[in-house]
């Protein structure tokens, strides 16, 4: 093994040097990452089949060795470390997914709000339907509720078909035929800016001129094919859907998108040759595109990656498009709510009247919710209240990053110990709490676990100070001085004689600890 594998082995070795394979397991489980996530499910078949092997022959089947170790480690190198040593997107990932599926808990018992009603199939939705799925752009994932029910995207196709629309046509093209204003107007209003355009890719106008760029003259079967593999670009591979009787019904009551497309045509705001009833065909196709919010959550999280899928690697969209995307759902992505939503919750973002939102959160992870009850202006009662309740206890906001802002909401990009600290004094406050899996990951990242703060005190004195044993015993796996003295003289068995903590002094004494005055007098 190269030197930093073997940092991470000895990070979560015992005494024996072996790692064992249930914390291993563990430690991607709490880290967000799934064992069917693409980029390491060879390496969780590899555990299990070592494990086959190793009881076939006779050996330990609980434990990895040094060399096993390695060859897991260079199955994904990056991901590894970085699961291991705690430096993915969201640090702790354990403790912020218990923290949303508390606002989910919270925000379920909202039974406000009604079903769209303007086609038969969305008002046949149960009403009390709700999923909520978040995906970092580590791919950390977490889901809750009805994630894994499907559903129309409808207006959130919007921000996909730009994006498609940006790539094949770039910036100057494109905006040619559609702008980048807040229409002040409904989603559907019969209405042109002072240019005879579109106000907007994310109103419906705005959305069939995009679509209307897509592979143009290409036969329509080809072109939808082509959105679909997108999509599923997008959504790492997770299967992506079609209810064809929502196109169906999205069709036969479309007077008002077949009045938007004439007025346009009469404006002539089309770019040459554009089929007027393949436009709008192709508008309903795309939304009646069906997902999940576990598939909606991975697309957000690419466009929050700035197009590059964080489960496959690959990179659907330019990143520049990826930033003028984001731009307008900021200031148009949520119809009538726009500006408010901008002003309170501050975060990119698109619904749809199937009570779908997309959320993104540039450089940090995306989110979908689902809850099909909707208010007023459209847009999902619950999903919104997820949504306020999310910035109201993380620092999400475009905003929060401003200086001289205080207040006692936690920010998920912070380890809790980093924001306080740093470094040694990190993991000192980690071994005070007796948390060994931030010890372990500070360790992995090549923190001496034996160094000490400014009164020359040790992670050993705190862990000895606050009765934590766990944190204690693996401070002395890894071999750390059993009797280092701080400022004041004081050994780690002074501190845990002091405090009366019997079961470290137990411990220590069992490893060689010393009281100051025994030390001295050997020196």
């Amino acid at each position: 093994m190269s030197e930093q594998p073997n940092k991470l082995f000895q990070a979560y070795a015992d005494k024996e040097n072996r790692v064992s394979r249930q914390a291993l397991i563990d430690v991607f489980s709490e880290s967000g990452i799934r064992s069917d996530d693409p980029r390491v499910v060879s390496l969780f078949k590899l555990l299990k089949k070592n494990q086959t092997l190793a009881i076939s022959q006779g050996l330990e089947p609980d434990f990895i060795t040094p060399s096993e170790f390695g060859t897991l480690q260079e199955i994904s190198p990056t991901l590894f470390e970085n699961v291991l040593s705690g430096q993915l997107a969201i640090p702790q990932f354990a403790e912020f997914s218990q923290a949303v599926a508390k606002i989910f808990e919270k925000v379920e018992a909202n039974h406000e709000g009604h079903l769209a009603n303007y086609i038969p199939q969305l008002e046949r939705v149960s009403p009390d339907k709700f999923g909520l799925s978040i995906c970092s752009i580590d791919g950390q994932r977490f889901d809750i509720g009805d994630s894994e029910d499907f559903f129309c995207v409808q207006s959130c196709s919007k921000p996909i078909t730009y994006c498609l629309a940006l790539e094949e046509q770039g910036e100057a093209v494109l905006h040619r035929y559609v702008g980048t204003e807040p229409s002040g107007k409904t989603f559907n209003e019969l209405t042109l800016n002072a240019k005879g355009l579109p106000h907007n890719p994310m109103i419906n106008a705005g959305a069939i001129m995009c679509g209307a760029l897509i592979k143009p003259g290409a036969p329509p079967s080809d072109r939808f094919d082509y959105v679909m593999s997108k999509w599923k670009d997008c959504a790492g591979s997770m299967k992506i859907g079609f209810d064809n009787a929502v196109y169906l019904s999205e069709r036969q009551t479309a007077d008002r998108n077949f009045a938007l497309g004439y007025f346009m045509r009469e404006k002539k705001a089309f770019p040459k040759d554009a089929n007027l009833q393949e436009v709008l065909e192709f508008y309903f196709q795309c939304c009646s595109i069906e997902v999940t919010t576990q598939a909606m959550s991975i697309i957000a999280a690419t466009l929050a990656n700035g197009g590059n899928c964080p489960l496959t690697g690959a990179q659907v969209f330019r990143p520049d498009h990826v930033k003028n995307c984001l731009s307008l759902m900021s200031s148009c992505g949520m119809y009538d709510f726009s500006g408010e939503f901008a002003f309170r919750v501050g975060i990119p973002a698109k619904s749809g009247v199937s009570g779908a939102i997309m959320l993104v959160v540039p450089n940090v992870l995306g989110m979908a919710v689902w809850s099909p009850r909707l208010d007023e202006l459209g847009n999902s009662v619950r999903g919104v209240d997820v949504c306020l309740e999310l910035v109201s206890r993380f620092k999400f906001h475009t905003f929060d990053s401003m200086l001289g802002l205080r207040d006692d909401r936690s920010d998920p990009r912070r380890n809790i110990y980093d924001s306080r600290l740093g470094g040694t004094i990190a993991f000192c406050c980690a071994a005070s709490e007796g948390d060994v899996g931030e010890m372990r990951r500070l360790v992995a990242r090549g923190l001496d676990p034996g160094a000490c703060d400014y009164d020359r005190r040790t992670a050993l004195h705190l862990a000895a100070s606050e009765g934590k044993v766990a944190s204690l015993r693996y401070l002395l796996e890894l071999g750390v001085e059993v009797n280092p003295m701080d400022r004041w003289g004081n050994t780690p068995l002074d501190d845990a004689e002091r405090q009366n903590h019997l079961d470290i002094i137990s411990v220590l004494t069992e490893h060689g600890g010393k009281r100051h005055d025994e030390r001295r007098s050997r020196l």
